[in-house]
């Protein structure tokens, strides 16, 4: 049997605000993907895409930015995103970067990384699921909520404590992602998705 390339997921930092704490959480995620190896991780995040916040029309030309990000995505075999929750939400502009892509989303499967207060994220993370389910994605059951992040800092100032739940937790969301990744890619090679 011919080995398998790796599995080329790309994590997405949805938060842009000033002080945001999404980047220390996708890299941690990203230290859990790379230890495994059958894993190439290409970290999007969306504070410095430059993607515009106001869509264009059909017919117009899309901007630079949405076209430089757009092969990425596409050869993505998954996606992870990274997610705070405000307001009971998810920030405006993931929902931006969300719509300015449709094929690229297309049956591949999508993993949420979601942190907050009391909620974890949970609400944000289930509104995820409604819109890459529109998109025809595959939002995928197993997913990473960090309630109180802040709780979860070690004595030594690293993040998150080598004790903490969401360790184990991440290491079965990257295994049903993986799973889902493989057959989806082999599905998409084989099939063509209408």
């Amino acid at each position: 049997m011919p080995e398998r390339r790796a599995l080329r997921v790309v994590v997405i930092v949805g938060s842009t605000r000033s002080g945001r704490f999404g980047p220390t959480i996708a890299a941690w995620f990203i230290t859990h993907a790379e230890r495994r190896g059958d894993l190439e991780v290409d970290l999007v995040d969306l504070a410095v895409a430059g993607l515009p916040e106001t869509l264009t029309d059909d017919e117009e030309p899309r901007p630079a930015a949405v076209l430089a990000l757009a092969p990425r995505l596409t050869a993505a075999d998954a996606f992870v995103v990274v997610t705070p929750e405000y307001n009971h939400s998810f920030p405006a502009p993931l929902k931006s970067a969300i719509d300015w892509y449709v094929e690229e989303w297309r049956a591949k499967p999508v993993a949420l990384v979601s942190y907050g207060r009391e909620t974890g994220g949970l609400l944000a993370a289930g509104q995820l699921r409604q819109i890459f389910s529109e998109l025809d994605a595959v939002p995928i059951r197993a997913a990473v909520s960090l309630p109180r992040y802040w709780e979860q800092f070690a004595p030594d100032g690293s993040w998150p404590r080598h004790t903490a739940e969401c360790n184990a937790t991440a290491k079965t969301t990257l295994d049903r992602l993986t799973w889902w990744a493989t057959v989806l890619r082999d599905a998409r090679t084989t099939y063509r998705y209408q």
